[in-house]
């Protein structure tokens, strides 16, 4: 889980309140917003939830539809949500926040309708539940040529956020990984290079032998086709995650 942190309460009562400033940076998101025992999408969730039936629907809120979007919370579930509250905290209430909801997800990248608006040119395909232990986030996965043949080419589909591990994949001769993006933004990354900006219509060519990670951007989904290609003595080695800190720092 990424780790939230937060500096507004000392940016606008550090010197006033500094006590009260401590206690909602370090506390409240420091400690409260990073404890795993719940995620941050189920936290958003239960905040947007809770200042709603307050009636607080300010700009304190907004931040918080837009943090909620951030970590997951679609378009259609947003609407789901507001529109349950509705009728355990108020119509007025409800309407207030739908008006900021509309406004945040004007421009929603995600999409209003899950995982299945996604998915690109050639579709979602199944979670990537084979290989998750070496992604962070999920990926989803539809084969489009038979797994078992030599040539095996693949769907892959990222969700905001998700990338894989560091890899390699090795070969004697030939070998490598070419990736075409259908959908959406993402990253590819070779070991010791900058990151470089995925749109729809790029090409990679990943030689053999060189370690390196790809996945969607903080706010996208993004989609490639992957070929292997061919060679002999071929093997993959999957590698560490890509941190936070390396990944929070791509715009």
């Amino acid at each position: 889980m990424a780790k939230v942190t937060q500096t507004a309460g000392r940016d606008a009562l550090g010197t006033f309140a500094p006590q009260f400033a401590a206690l909602n940076d370090d506390v409240l998101f420091g400690e409260v917003w990073n404890d795993e025992t719940l995620d941050l999408k189920t936290r958003s969730m239960l905040t947007v939830t809770t200042l709603v039936a307050k009636g607080l629907v300010d700009a304190s809120f907004e931040y918080h539809l837009a943090t909620a979007k951030k970590n997951g919370v679609t378009g259609s579930e947003m609407a789901a949500l507001l529109t349950h509250v509705a009728f355990y905290a108020g119509w007025p209430n409800a309407w207030a926040a739908f008006r900021a909801a509309v406004k945040v997800y004007a421009d929603d990248p995600q999409g209003t309708e899950g995982p299945k608006a996604h998915g690109g040119l050639f579709g979602l395909g199944k979670p990537n539940d084979a290989y998750a232990q070496y992604f962070i986030g999920k990926s989803y996965l539809n084969p489009l040529t038979d797994p078992q043949q030599t040539q095996f080419v693949a769907n892959v589909t990222f969700e905001p956020g998700c990338r894989n591990n560091w890899h390699i994949h090795h070969a004697e001769q030939g070998g490598g990984q070419i990736l075409l993006v259908t959908d959406g933004r993402g990253w590819y990354q070779e070991w010791g290079s900058d990151a470089r900006a995925l749109h729809p219509g790029d090409c990679i060519t990943i030689p053999a032998n060189v370690k390196h990670w790809h996945g969607a951007a903080k706010d996208s989904w993004m989609s490639h086709v992957a070929f292997e290609a061919c060679g002999t003595g071929m093997s993959n080695e999957w590698c560490e995650p890509v941190t936070d800190e390396e990944y929070d720092v791509l715009p």
